[in-house]
């Protein structure tokens, strides 16, 4: 039949550490300046430029009822 005993079947040793390495990983992390940037842009820099946006453009497009060859911009 096809199909292999699962006690002839060995874990690839590199797959079994980086899993055991994704489990652990709180316990060795460090603050340094590199992961203090990569916070501070994933928690303020790009959410506050998605939010610029997002007011800035406010009401701005309507795509609702438009015929061919009507402007989307209504201010």
């Amino acid at each position: 039949m096809a199909g292999h005993n699962p006690a002839t079947l060995r874990p690839d040793p590199a797959l079994a550490k980086w899993s055991n390495m994704q489990v652990t990983r709180y316990r060795h992390f460090r603050w340094t300046p590199r992961t203090a940037w990569i916070n501070f842009c994933y928690v303020v820099a790009v959410p506050s430029v998605f939010f610029y946006m997002a007011y800035t453009t406010d009401g701005k497009y309507e795509f609702r009822g438009k015929l061919r060859g009507d402007t989307l911009a209504e201010w």
